[in-house]
């Protein structure tokens, strides 16, 4: 039990970190500027920092980290049936605070948040614990390429559109649209730029009058994303992938497989459209649906690579950290939009937008850094991060306590 916990948390925070490096991009400028290099405007650097985030971090880090979280709530439902709970009583009250939680971090710090999103996806996906691990990895799989093969039909489409139009020769619907588009990705960031300049109240007051839905939105835009891969790390803890069950020989080939052919196509696809200074479309797709495969390849590819790292490396002090820093993933992920909002949000230091974006990797090793310093000494003190151990706290409030304790990153 204490290796595989060692495993999921050493994943974690290798996921952790690894999402700061495209959050970055997004507490820097407007939301659509971690679409592509080119919004709100286009710089060399910032351009070559894009592209290398793309091809490395881009939705694999996210897919790392929804897989977990799919594992953990497996984890939390054996932990509440050993305390004698009811499993689903207790998975139902633990993801609807995680809402709460990511309600609050959208309103008052960002509008990324994944939690409103992971919590909704999670209650559904546990509704499904109880198949067996196969036929649900095969219905996770079969969702997200039916999904997004569906997807790509009308992403296609309309990077054809926008090509014919760059060329010259689109319809005149076809140009009424791409200036549509263009008017409505200025329209975007005017508003961003408005609400990331803002003091800290009006900056609220701006979210929760212009897009109190917004994660709602943010739901809907990622649920085929989200719920399918968190299904499949439901499975993958099942199939005994974080255990020790599989042998080193298959996890090296999915390692080499997952991220050779997953970087190889993330590669091509970010230089087709660095080719043709990144038109606004095919970023849209490009970051959809089109590499939603590459995504997935690499992200299994990097989780092989990290099952196999994790023996060599639980003993050193890089491991160490990175285990402590995947055991305060929930502090980290909340504290790093606090720490880059007083950085580069209006009531901070006001350097969104102002920062050269090609500086954006120098902030993120800052973040590492920070991320990676605090929680062992913490831990060693306290034994949970603060945010885990009032999201537990509050999860098993008027549950009688249990001697045991509690299991990996589970509230």
């Amino acid at each position: 039990m204490t290796e595989r916990i060692g495993a999921l948390d050493f994943v974690r925070g290798v996921a952790v970190l690894g999402i700061l490096a495209i959050n970055v991009t997004g507490f820097w400028g407007p939301l659509l500027a971690t679409f592509s290099p080119a919004i709100p405007r286009l710089e060399p650097g910032g351009a070559l920092w894009f592209v290398a985030a793309y091809v490395l971090f881009e939705g694999k880090m996210r897919g790392l980290f929804t897989l977990l979280f799919g594992a953990s709530m497996m984890l939390f439902a054996d932990a509440a049936e050993r305390r004698g709970a009811n499993p689903d009583l207790m998975q139902a009250r633990r993801l609807l605070l995680l809402m709460a939680f990511g309600y609050a971090h959208y309103a008052l710090l960002w509008w990324g948040d994944i939690l409103f999103p992971y919590a909704v996806c999670g209650m559904l996906a546990f509704c499904l614990r109880r198949l067996a691990p196969e036929p649900l990895a095969a219905a996770a799989l079969l969702l997200f390429f039916a999904s997004h093969g569906l997807e790509m039909i009308g992403d296609v489409a309309s990077l054809t559109a926008e090509a014919r139009v760059l060329a010259g020769h689109g319809a005149p619907a076809e140009v009424a649209e791409q200036t549509a588009m263009m008017g409505r990705i200025a329209t975007s960031i005017a508003a961003d730029m408005q609400v990331l300049h803002a003091p800290f109240h009006e900056a609220v007051r701006l979210r929760l009058t212009t897009a109190p839905a917004l994660p709602l939105a943010n739901l809907g835009a990622t649920f085929f994303e989200t719920f399918p891969v968190m299904l499949l790390g439901m499975a993958l803890l099942r199939l005994g992938l974080f255990t020790g069950e599989w042998e080193e020989a298959t996890l090296r080939r999915i390692a080499i497989v997952g991220i050779g052919a997953g970087a190889a196509m993330s590669a091509a696809l970010i230089g087709w459209a660095a080719a043709q200074d990144f038109p606004p479309a095919m970023m849209f797709a490009l970051m959809g649906s089109l590499a939603a495969i590459p995504h997935l390849a690499m992200t299994l590819g990097y989780l092989a690579v990290l099952l196999l790292l994790y023996p060599r490396v639980k003993d050193s002090a890089a491991g160490q950290r990175l285990v402590a820093a995947g055991r305060c993933a929930f502090t980290n992920y909340l504290g790093t939009t606090f720490v880059m909002s007083a950085l580069f949000a209006g009531w901070g230091l006001g350097l969104g937008g102002v920062l050269p974006r090609a500086a954006l990797p120098l902030v993120v090793l800052g973040g590492w850094a920070l991320m990676l310093a605090w929680p062992r000494w913490w831990l060693a003190r306290f034994g949970q991060g603060p945010l885990e151990a009032l999201w537990r706290r509050l999860t098993w409030l008027g549950v009688p306590r249990s001697p045991l304790p509690p299991a990996g990153g589970a509230a």
